[in-house]
C-alpha cells in the first residue's frame, strides 16, 4: 500500500477534522489536571513527590513510547493504531476518574500516556498522507497545531468549569464522549495508510527507548527536587543514558530502524525538535505553577482561574493558524527564532508577578506565550514532516511529539521542583504549630492551605502569608530561568537554520517521496547550506 492516500478535497478536510478531535483530546488531557491539583491534594493527600508524578507520569510515559508507537503506526496502519489507542484512552480515563488513592491515580495517568502515545504520531502522519501538496499540508498542519496548542491551553478552562460543579475525577470522564465520537467518525472518515515496506518492528529498540527516556527524565526530576544525595538518582541517570546510547547505535546498524537517527543530520529537523522541546519546558512548567498561583495565592475559584488563562488559548489558536502565512513572509528561520524570543519574554514577564499585581500583566504574559507557542509548535511540526520521507512520517512525527511531551514532562518536573525547593526553603512555620500540620505545610502550598484551615487564626494567618510569599518567590525565579532557556534556544535555532532559503519549510531538500512503493529507499540527506 502506498503512503499517499488519493482523496477528494472534501474527504481530506473532513478527515482533518477527525484528526483535530484526536489531537485535542490528548492535548487537553495533558493540562486539564492542573486546576484539579488542589482538590486532589485535599482528597487523596499525596506527598509532594507523588503530586509531581500525578502531574507528569502521563507525559513521561507518553514521551518514552512515542517513537515506538510512531514506528508501529507505519507498520500496522495509522488509522488502525489511532482507533485502538482511542479505545484504550477511554478505558484508562475511567480508571483515573475513580482512582481511590494517589498511587492508583499515578498508574492511571501512566496508562493514559501509553494510550496517548498511539494517538499523537498517527494524527500527524495521517496529515502527511492526506495532504501531499506542500501548501495544503502547511495549512492543515497550521490547523492541527492550533488544535494541539489550544487544547493544552483550553484544558484549565474545561477543568475549571467541571470543578465548579463536580469532583476532580470529572476532568477524566470528559474524555469518554470524545472517544466515542472519535471512534465513530474515524472509522467512517479516515483512510488507512502505512509504510509499504515496513520491515521488522524491533522490540529491543522499543525497550531501550522507553528505558532510556524514563531513566534520564527520572534522574533529572529527582535531582532537581532532592539533589543527587539519593543513590537512585545517579543510577537512573547512568542507566538511562546508557540505554539511549545503545538505542542510537542499534538504529544505525538495523536495516529498518525504529527511528532513523540520520534524520538529525538535517538542520531543519534538529532545530524543530529542539525548539519544540525547549518551548514546552517553559510553557508547561509555567502553566502548572500559575494554575496553583491563581487558586491558592490569589484565591480564584477553579472556573475563574481557568478563564484567567483564556488569553493563552486565544493566542495559541491565532499563532497556529497564522504560522503558514508568517513563514511565507519572513522565512522559517526568522519565524521560529522570533517565536522562541517572544515566548522567552512572555514567560520572563511572570518573573515580576506578585500577589497583588494587576491581572492585566498576567493576561499579557499568557497571550504572548500562547501566540508564540502556536507558531513554534506548528512550524516545528511542519519542518519535521518536510525533512522526513513520506513513508516514515509516523516515526518522524513521533520524534516531534516526543519533544512536545518530553518538554511537557520536564517542564512540570523542573519548574515544579525549583518552585518546590524554594518554597520549602523559604517557608516560616510559626512556633507552636502542630508538627503534623507543619510537615503537611512544608510539602506544598496546597498542604499549607489545608493545614491552615485546621489551625487557630493566630497561627493560620502567618503560616499562609509565609507560604504564599515563598511560593510566589519560587514561581518568579522559575519563570526567569525558563525565560533565559527560551532565549538560549532562539539563538541555537537561528544558528542551526542559517543559510536556509525563505520558504524552505515548504521545500524539502530531497525529491518528493510521497509515493515510492516501487522505488528503492534513500537515506535522508543533510540540508544544504
Amino acid at each position: 500500500m502506498s503512503s499517499t492516500v488519493h482523496t477528494s478535497p472534501r474527504q481530506r478536510w473532513t478527515g482533518l477534522a477527525v484528526l483535530v478531535l484526536a489531537v485535542t483530546l490528548v492535548a487537553v488531557d495533558a493540562t486539564v489536571l492542573s486546576l484539579a491539583i488542589p482538590s486532589i491534594s485535599e482528597t487523596l493527600r499525596p506527598s509532594g513527590t507523588q503530586l509531581l508524578w500525578i502531574g507528569d507520569a502521563y507525559s513521561f510515559v507518553l514521551a518514552g513510547l512515542l517513537v515506538s508507537m510512531g514506528s508501529l503506526s507505519d507498520r500496522i496502519g495509522r488509522r488502525r493504531l489511532l482507533l485502538s489507542g482511542a479505545t484504550a484512552f477511554g478505558a484508562a480515563s475511567l480508571l483515573a476518574a475513580y482512582a481511590p488513592s494517589a498511587g492508583w491515580l499515578i498508574l492511571a495517568r501512566a496508562l493514559l500516556g501509553v494510550a496517548g502515545a498511539t494517538i499523537m504520531p498517527s494524527t500527524l502522519s495521517l496529515i502527511r498522507s492526506l495532504f501531499p501538496d506542500d501548501r495544503e499540508r502547511a495549512t492543515a498542519i497550521g490547523i492541527w497545531g492550533a488544535a494541539a496548542t489550544a487544547g493544552a491551553a483550553l484544558g484549565p478552562v474545561v477543568g475549571g468549569v467541571l470543578l465548579e460543579h463536580f469532583w476532580w475525577g470529572s476532568v477524566f470522564l470528559l474524555n469518554i464522549p470524545v472517544v466515542v465520537l472519535l471512534l465513530a467518525l474515524g472509522r467512517w472518515l479516515l483512510p488507512e495508510s502505512r509504510d509499504p515496506e515496513p520491515g521488522r518492528w524491533d522490540v529491543l529498540s522499543v525497550a531501550l527507548s522507553l528505558a532510556g527516556v524514563i531513566g534520564v527524565v527520572y534522574a533529572i526530576k529527582e535531582a532537581a527536587a532532592h539533589g543527587v544525595v539519593r543513590w537512585d538518582v545517579p543510577v537512573a541517570g547512568v542507566l538511562g543514558a546508557a540505554a539511549l546510547t545503545v538505542f542510537v547505535r542499534r538504529q544505525l546498524r538495523l536495516p529498518t530502524p525504529l527511528l532513523d537517527v540520520r534524520l538529525f543530520a538535517d538542520r531543519r529537523f534538529t532545530a524543530a525538535v529542539l525548539a519544540s522541546l525547549t518551548a514546552l519546558v517553559g510553557l508547561s512548567g509555567v502553566v502548572f505553577v500559575t494554575s496553583q498561583y491563581l487558586q491558592l495565592v490569589r484565591g480564584y475559584e477553579p472556573l475563574k482561574a481557568g478563564l484567567a488563562e483564556l488569553p493563552a488559548f486565544a493566542g495559541a489558536v491565532v499563532g497556529g493558524l497564522l504560522t503558514a502565512r508568517l513563514v511565507r513572509r519572513t522565512g522559517a528561520r526568522a519565524a521560529l527564532t522570533a517565536g522562541l524570543l517572544a515566548m522567552g519574554a512572555g514567560i520572563g514577564l511572570i518573573g515580576w508577578i506578585q500577589q497583588d499585581t494587576t491581572y492585566l500583566v498576567l493576561a499579557a504574559a499568557f497571550l504572548i506565550v500562547g501566540t508564540a507557542e502556536g507558531v513554534v509548535y506548528t512550524l516545528g511540526a511542519d519542518l519535521v514532516l518536510t525533512a522526513a520521507p513520506a513513508d516514515k512520517a509516523g516515526a518522524a512525527s513521533a520524534v516531534s511529539e516526543t519533544a512536545y511531551e518530553l518538554g511537557t514532562a520536564l517542564g512540570i518536573a523542573l519548574v515544579g521542583s525549583v518552585v518546590g525547593s524554594l518554597y520549602a526553603g523559604g517557608l516560616a512555620v510559626p512556633a507552636g504549630t502542630d508538627p503534623a500540620a507543619a510537615a503537611r505545610a512544608g510539602e506544598s502550598l496546597g498542604g499549607a492551605v489545608e493545614a491552615a484551615g485546621e489551625l487557630p487564626r493566630p497561627l493560620a494567618e502567618p503560616l499562609l502569608a509565609s507560604a504564599r510569599d515563598s511560593f510566589v518567590h519560587g514561581m518568579n525565579v522559575a519563570a526567569v530561568l525558563a525565560g533565559v532557556l527560551l532565549l538560549a534556544a532562539s539563538v541555537l535555532a537561528w544558528r542551526l537554520l542559517r543559510g536556509l532559503p525563505r520558504g524552505a519549510a515548504d521545500q524539502p531538500d530531497r525529491p518528493d517521496q510521497s509515493d515510492q512503493s516501487d522505488q528503492p529507499k534513500r537515506r535522508p540527506q543533510r540540508a544544504s547550506a
